[in-house]
């Protein structure tokens, strides 16, 4: 079944969760981060979620983006983000490659369009 086949960065689902909450908070708060590929395709579609919600300015979508992120980084988002790409339909965010690292894994830069 399709369903079940979740992509993981294989430390279990708790250390996923946290690790792609601070990845997505830092993108929004600096708006350019550098991180390994497979860490940067995942970030992608959750920052897109996010920014998505952060366009409407309704009161279960902020209620929402605070339980998801920390105060600072929701506000961004419907302060600054959401009016910035308000007349964008998706695909806020880009990754480029740009290098290895040590072990020979693909470097990218993760940053808002």
């Amino acid at each position: 079944m399709r369903h079940r086949k979740k992509k993981k960065l294989a430390k279990g689902y708790n250390y996923d969760r946290q690790m792609l909450k601070a990845l997505a908070t830092a993108l929004i708060l600096q708006e350019k981060i550098t991180t390994t590929e497979k860490r940067g395709k995942l970030l992608r579609s959750q920052v897109e979620r996010l920014i998505t919600k952060g366009k409407n300015s309704d009161l279960h979508l902020k209620r929402q983006l605070f339980a998801l992120l920390p105060a600072n980084a929701a506000r961004k988002v419907f302060e600054v983000l959401g009016p910035k790409y308000l007349e964008r339909k998706g695909g806020y965010t880009r990754i480029s490659r740009f290098g290895k690292y040590k072990d020979g894994g693909a470097k990218v830069i993760v940053e808002l369009v």
